[in-house]
């Protein structure tokens, strides 16, 4: 398929969620798996001896609930926690968090409240960080930044990332490049060529990551500029792929 590779027992492959494995919603929590990718997933990590990890802005949870059976590599919160996991039952082998911030309950009550007069926008919290979406009403978007930016200030140690219609506050320090990095440096991913695929500009460090270890990066979408040196049209491009890949007919 254009864009990608013919995965081999010598890839290391990591995965975004939203916009990648699944089509962006209206609001995190209308997110659909479809069916096969589960089961592709699942083939392909086998495959990979478990050089397979997503590698997300989501919580942990999300990504259990969402792919269910299934108990994956995973860093999310942009790399703020990681988990590597080891052996079919998915026992966890090593699980590293960035403690969670001073003053972020504070910051959540603070943003909650100036939040009641736009009940469009959605406040969503994690362990280290939150996140403001403004999908359903993009015009807002500058009174989003003002927010974020106000909070952001007043808390040393955190930046903000901008995503597609959503504003995020996390710890300096972790990312996705980062996150890569971490696992590439564990015995399942050492000694292979990476390949990270995501489709956002929170997705940038991870491309650059993966290219400067000789790996591939794939960009989601034809739109916006990217360090990635390979595109796809669209999230269901990945799923064809993962699935074909899985039944070893990529």
């Amino acid at each position: 398929m254009q864009g990608f590779p013919r995965l081999t027992s010598g890839h290391a492959l990591f995965l975004d969620f939203d916009g990648t494995l699944v089509d962006i919603a209206p609001q995190p929590d209308a997110v659909w798996v479809e069916e096969g990718v589960i089961p592709a997933l699942q083939t392909l990590s086998t495959l990979l001896q478990g050089a397979l990890a997503i590698v997300t802005g989501r919580a942990l949870s999300d990504i259990d609930h969402y792919l269910a059976p299934l108990q994956l590599n995973v860093a999310s919160e942009h790399g703020a926690r990681i988990r590597v996991v080891t052996g079919d039952d998915g026992t966890t082998q090593n699980s590293i968090q960035v403690t969670a911030p001073a003053h972020l309950e504070t910051a959540i009550q603070r943003l909650k409240a100036a939040l009641q007069q736009y009940p469009s926008l959605l406040l969503e919290t994690k362990t280290s960080g939150l996140a403001l979406h403004y999908r359903n009403a993009p015009a807002l978007e500058p009174t989003c930044s003002k927010l974020m930016d106000e909070i952001a200030n007043d808390m040393p140690g955190m930046e903000m990332l901008r995503g597609k219609c959503v504003l995020e506050l996390k710890p300096m320090g972790p990312s996705k490049g980062r996150a890569v990095q971490t696992f590439m440096q564990r015995p399942a991913f050492a000694g292979r060529t990476p390949v990270f695929v995501g489709d956002d500009v929170t997705d940038e460090s991870a491309f650059m990551a993966v290219q400067s270890m000789g790996g591939l990066g794939i960009k989601v979408g034809q739109q916006g500029a990217s360090v990635a040196t390979a595109r796809c049209d669209s999230a269901q491009d990945v799923r064809a792929w993962l699935q074909q890949s899985a039944s070893g007919t990529s």
